[in-house]
């Protein structure tokens, strides 16, 4: 049973198209890494799904609630950990979490025992009193991540949850969210860290200009590349040529498969030792210094820069 369905989703800003025409459907009990660059549209997508912003067109379902036509009905469904931390700073822990609590329609005891159980979820029940301007970057995601499981929902989405903060913190957080998706709680999650998707989703989607060019597990996104490792040579920017680079290259490898950037020169290939030789005297022969040369094994990275040319932070 799918949790989320999104059909053809569209956003225009004017005459600029955010989104065009993504379709994607997360299964009940799954977690989906929704990956892209800056400015590639996800963010904006997310905030259709949550009833943000109202799409130009499409459709987007969870459960059987047509979120667009019945958004408050759907957003009882979820759960939304955003970007910027949501929190009154002068109030304590419980505090700010019996307020969210209450926006959620909990009352009494019922709150009361919510509140108990994220606090001992997030790690901070012994924090419970403490005013939040008093914690850390990462205490104060915690509670962002408690304020968006009080009514326990079944679609939990969490925007960048990691961003900025200690690596205890982020460490404690990437084993809540296992744990809450281990119980059942759909997870759709995005970060600017690859090895936390890798890590944490089943299957992952990749947003690039505003469409989803790719989407399913990581052996099945491996498979766009063929399972190519990538060799990346460092090179010396100002002893190079980049045009007579580029073009010594592409008579020896196709050129889908060469990305030159910054001061890195990448070729990816199924079999690296029989073709370095050959990769790295034709950068020579270009009069590009090379500095260091580095082998890796297929990832989600690879798979990233293959499909859009760029990082996840361009």
């Amino acid at each position: 049973m799918n949790m989320l369905t999104v059909q053809d989703l569209r956003k225009s800003f004017g005459n600029m198209e955010a989104v065009k025409g993504v379709n994607f459907s997360v299964e009940k009990g799954e977690s989906y890494g929704l990956l892209g660059p800056n400015g590639a549209g996800k963010s904006t997508t997310i905030n259709m799904i949550t009833g943000l912003f109202p799409p130009t067109s499409g459709e987007i379902q969870i459960k059987d609630i047509n979120v667009i036509k019945n958004p408050k009905q759907a957003q009882k469904w979820i759960g939304v950990v955003p970007q910027e931390i949501a929190l009154y700073q002068s109030m304590s822990a419980r505090e700010n979490l019996k307020f969210w609590g209450r926006m959620y329609d909990l009352s009494g005891s019922e709150l009361e025992k919510s509140v108990d159980q994220v606090l001992e979820i997030i790690g901070l029940t012994e924090r419970a009193k403490d005013k939040v301007e008093t914690f850390s970057g990462g205490m104060k995601r915690r509670v962002n991540i408690g304020a968006a499981i009080l009514h326990k929902p079944e679609l939990l989405i969490m925007d960048e949850p990691t961003v900025g903060i200690d690596p205890q913190s982020r460490n404690h957080i990437l084993e809540t969210v296992k744990r809450l998706n281990g119980e059942g709680m759909t997870i759709i999650y995005t970060s600017h860290y690859m090895e936390e998707v890798e890590y944490l989703c089943e299957r992952i989607g990749i947003v690039d200009h505003g469409q989803l060019i790719a989407s399913g597990t990581l052996s099945e996104l491996r498979e766009t590349i063929g399972d190519h490792s990538k060799i990346i040579l460092s090179i010396d920017k100002d002893s190079s040529n980049l045009d007579g680079l580029a073009q010594s290259l592409t008579s020896l490898f196709s050129e889908k498969d060469i990305q030159i950037q910054d001061h890195q020169v990448m070729v990816f290939h199924k079999e690296p030792q029989l073709i370095l030789t050959d990769f790295i005297q034709s950068v020579a022969k270009s009069g590009t210094k090379i500095t260091s040369v580095d082998i890796v094994e297929p990832n989600l990275e690879s798979v990233f820069l293959h499909l859009t040319g760029r990082k996840l932070r361009d």
